[in-house]
């Protein structure tokens, strides 16, 4: 445990945002499943806004810092490419 007053101070700040990293990181992959599964049951139109909603949630991590920037452009064009194949 430390004793210093501002490595006390980190402890408390370091938890805060690993609990707000881990909570933006499941509301991605939430939103990445429900599009997966919109795409498994062939529906077009339910795969549209989950699209939209899965890249909106991975943008607004991207602006909190929690994933890089690639990392987000990489899995919306992965997105992208599923949404195409069952589109077309």
């Amino acid at each position: 445990m430390p004793n210093i007053k501002s490595a006390k101070k980190r402890v408390k700040v370091t938890e805060k945002k690993r609990l707000r990293n881990k909570q933006v990181k499941t509301q991605v992959k939430s939103a990445i499943k429900r599009f997966d599964q919109a795409i498994a049951n062939q529906n077009p139109e339910t795969a549209k806004e989950e699209l939209n909603h899965a890249k909106k949630v991975i943008d607004k991590a991207v602006s909190k810092g929690v994933i890089h920037k690639n990392n987000a452009a990489r899995k919306k064009s992965q997105l992208a490419t599923k949404f195409n194949d069952i589109a077309s």
